[in-house]
């Protein structure tokens, strides 16, 4: 299969769908691949690192989205990307649909094959290609509340981790998954007062053995989540239902009421975020105040730190890609982990969850593969 790997144009994005290793692997398994001009530069590698890998340069986007049988990319496809796929084309790349009703009328009309790095799980029930950035951004959320309560950034002036006589930041970390544990991971690691709210008791008590009483874990009620809104200097939104919207658990109400200068960090936000008022920002622009409280909501927090995600997430990526090259869409047949990342096929919704969200119908992706 020709397999196609265009330059991300979302702003701030510097990430790479194929990193040259990737390349190379591709290309031992017999397949053609084509990367556009300077795609992989912002993550660190030049376009001689991925002819030296087996892959050919292409001039431009439009030359990789008509040769490729499958797109593998990070982001979601743009407006000027959607009209360029095609029937019959793979889309391999985070969509996060259900937030983004205009990208999702423009994967439909194309009549490609979508399939979401975002909702492809694994036999424990994880998500394995979320994962890698979920991780990325757990941490990177932390790093970024620190300097944002920086008072020229807008924050109260505090700092994060204190000094001796004065206590450290109140980090209050909402979902106790790969994002919130990460983020707790590096909150605890500057000597930060971390709570976590969390609704599964299991994961409780295992957040609670990881971190030996570090970390003081909550039952995520209403109440609590308000509670502990409110004594917060950072919040950092770490809420994940696959496929789906993220629920709003931080109220506008409650905006009034938190801390002047405090710090919202809406990691949810691919999702739609999980407080009233989050809206997308940048990395150039990653920040708006609202009642006093800054609200950080940058929608590809990892990107970033490009080299690094970009390599973790070709590591996660690497065998699925694969598996699509092999045997196209004959591998979501042989593999219902990777069947369950089909979004959009041939005109349909695929993913129950995001056509729950949208309000559109559902196809099923059994039915489809005539299991």
């Amino acid at each position: 299969m020709r397999v196609g790997v265009p330059k991300e144009i979302k702003p701030d994005e510097y990430r790479v769908g194929l990193t040259p290793t990737a390349v190379r692997e591709y290309v031992a398994h017999g397949h053609q691949i084509i990367v556009e001009r300077n795609a992989g530069v912002g993550a660190g590698y030049a376009d001689e690192d991925y002819v030296r890998a087996g892959a050919e340069i292409a001039p431009d986007a439009e030359a990789v989205f008509a040769q490729a049988g499958m797109i593998v990319k990070v982001k979601e496809p743009q407006s000027s990307e959607w009209v360029r796929l095609k029937p019959g084309q793979i889309l391999f790349t985070y969509l996060h649909l259900a937030p983004d009703p205009a990208q999702t009328e423009g994967l439909l009309a194309s009549g490609c094959a979508a399939v979401a790095y975002e909702t492809v799980t694994d036999a424990r029930g994880g998500l394995p290609l979320l994962a890698p950035m979920s991780e990325v951004a757990g941490r990177i959320a932390v790093f970024s509340a620190a300097e944002t309560l920086l008072k020229h950034n807008g924050g109260m002036g505090l700092l994060l981790c204190g000094v001796p006589g004065v206590p450290p930041a109140r980090v209050v970390v909402l979902g106790g998954g790969v994002v919130g544990t990460n983020a707790a991971r590096m909150a605890v690691g500057l000597n930060a007062e971390v709570v976590l709210l969390e609704r599964s008791i299991p994961r409780m008590r295992e957040i609670d053995d990881i971190f030996m009483g570090r970390v003081v874990t909550r039952y995520s009620t209403q109440g609590a989540v308000e509670e502990e809104v409110l004594r917060a200097d950072v919040v950092i939104g770490a809420v994940l239902a696959a496929g789906a919207a993220a629920p709003k658990l931080v109220k506008r109400e409650h905006l009034s009421r938190m801390k002047p200068g405090s710090v919202l960090v809406d990691v949810s936000i691919d999702q739609g975020g999980c407080f009233e008022t989050s809206k997308p920002t940048t990395h150039a622009h990653p920040t708006y105040v609202i009642d006093g409280v800054v609200h950080y909501c940058v929608a590809n927090m990892p990107g970033a730190a490009p080299r690094t995600s970009s390599e973790a997430l070709g590591h996660a990526t690497l065998p699925f890609g694969l598996a699509l090259a092999d045997h196209g869409l004959d591998a979501l047949a042989r593999d219902p982990h990777l069947a369950k990342g089909l979004n959009v096929w041939n005109g349909h919704l695929t993913h129950p969850a995001v056509a729950e969200a949208l309000n559109k119908p559902f196809v099923d992706p059994y039915g489809v593969w005539g299991r």
